[in-house]
């Protein structure tokens, strides 16, 4: 129980920047239960967006309502998943050989390829928000599949992937959590997920689609890095939350025609 509690704390301290002053003990246990707390610290962000939204909801016109929805989003994780998809941009788009892609993440600087990503996955983002804000009622299945559900499995799919695919380098983060990560984790982590589906079945879709994009993604790492790091889990992340957003608003069209 211990190894729980303090690992949800740890989660929420590594996977956000919410104010938490519990010093958790940095032991096996508590690094497991964080890890099979990947997708709670997902589903309180996503309630926290929630909350935001139903606080604001009619007072401001949807394009500022989607634009402060953005703002706290990203807020809540202080842009540490940005700066993985900013410097895997880099990386990737030097063309460089494997060894020089791995240094280019390393380093400070901000390139060209980074700051395009960037602003094009925050303008990707916040036009999805907004049309979904616009394009149909808030009910409970959008609210739950944009804001819950899409947080939980992007960052669940961080520890697949940390279960599935070798690290770079036998060193850093990345391979530290990878080395106390185990099936059971994988699945425990997965259950609250799973939980929520079952109550909710037009999740299956979303579901099915974060599947795809976890086999196009993991393969695109291996093809451009041979193995995946911190920076990696963060682009998963941050990749994984437009996709969900993509696959909402596909779901949406589909069901209103």
């Amino acid at each position: 129980m211990k190894g729980l509690v303090f690992g949800l704390v740890l989660a929420l301290q590594f996977l956000t920047r919410l104010p938490i002053p519990v010093v958790v003990p940095w032991e096996r246990s508590v690094l497991k239960g964080a890890l099979k707390s990947f997708s709670l610290a997902g589903f309180f962000i996503g309630f926290l967006v929630i909350a935001v939204h139903a606080l604001i909801d009619g007072w401001l016109p949807p394009w500022f309502t989607a634009l402060v929805l953005l703002s706290v989003w990203t807020a809540l994780t202080g842009g540490l998943h940005l700066d993985g998809l900013m410097d895997v941009a880099d990386a990737a788009g030097s063309n460089a050989p494997i060894e020089k892609k791995i240094t280019i993440m390393k380093d400070p600087h901000v390139g060209s390829f980074a700051m395009l990503t960037v602003i094009f996955y925050l303008l990707w983002k916040l036009a999805l928000i907004y049309g979904l804000l616009v394009g149909h009622e808030w009910d409970l299945q959008l609210v739950v599949g944009m804001f819950i559900l899409i947080p939980a499995c992007s960052r669940f799919l961080a520890i697949l992937l940390l279960r599935t695919t070798r690290t770079v380098k036998q060193e850093g983060l990345a391979h530290t959590w990878q080395e106390h990560l185990n099936n059971t984790d994988v699945i425990t982590g997965l259950l609250p997920i799973v939980l929520i589906a079952l109550f909710l079945p037009q999740a299956w879709f979303l579901l099915a689609g974060y599947g795809l994009f976890f086999y196009l993604i993991r393969r695109w790492f291996l093809n451009q890095f041979h193995g995946i790091n911190g920076d990696m889990l963060g682009t998963t992340i941050e990749g994984g939350e437009l996709w969900g957003l993509v696959m909402v608003y596909i779901y949406i069209l589909s069901v209103t025609g």
